[in-house]
């Protein structure tokens, strides 16, 4: 169930893409350093209109490389850090895991996962059609969200590509990831 980390992004601007990096810091209750995203309470537009003292439970996006590889296939290229993450994984089921759990990631740091991250039409803006690949409905109309998980930093440390990503879930009973 352990990964590897395929690649690091920020951005210190308000864009939708994030430029890859050699390496990302993150810092601890905060997020990735120079993120436009940092910080202890909402950096997301929307969310700061709606209320500016709400805690970030977004401040680290991750994105399984499997998920760019499925979407490369049905026409959709996408490299590591054009959907706006800060963290590209292989190996790991990240849609999969309950909230709670923790990834360790490279030599120190840890991310808590929080939920999931509600894509929005600033996709389709980016590739026309592309929202429909990562937002859908399943058999029973249920929203299905694929655009990969959000969490929050709870010990810092620096992360680099080729670092390995292991899991420690949570107790049970596990809470299925719903959107932040």
């Amino acid at each position: 169930m352990d990964g590897t980390v395929t690649a690091v992004s920020s951005s210190g601007e308000y864009t939708f893409t994030k430029p890859n990096r050699d390496s990302i810091t993150l810092l601890a209750g905060l997020g990735v350093e120079g993120d436009v995203h940092a910080g202890a309470t909402v950096k997301h537009r929307s969310r700061m209109a709606q209320d500016p003292t709400q805690p970030n439970l977004r401040q680290v996006h991750l994105i399984h490389a499997e998920l760019l590889a499925e979407l490369a296939a049905d026409g959709f290229p996408v490299a590591p850090g054009e959907l706006g993450e800060n963290v590209t994984t292989t190996g790991v089921d990240l849609l999969g895991l309950p909230v709670g759990t923790l990834l360790h990631l490279g030599g120190g740091a840890v991310v808590e996962v929080t939920g999931l991250r509600n894509p929005c039409v600033q996709i389709d803006a980016f590739q026309d059609g592309l929202l429909k690949k990562v937002i859908s409905r399943d058999a029973a109309g249920n929203v299905v969200r694929r655009a990969g998980i959000m969490g929050v930093v709870r010990r810092g440390g620096v992360v680099r590509p080729g670092d390995a990503v292991r899991i420690q879930l949570p107790t049970s009973p596990h809470r299925p990831l719903e959107r932040v």
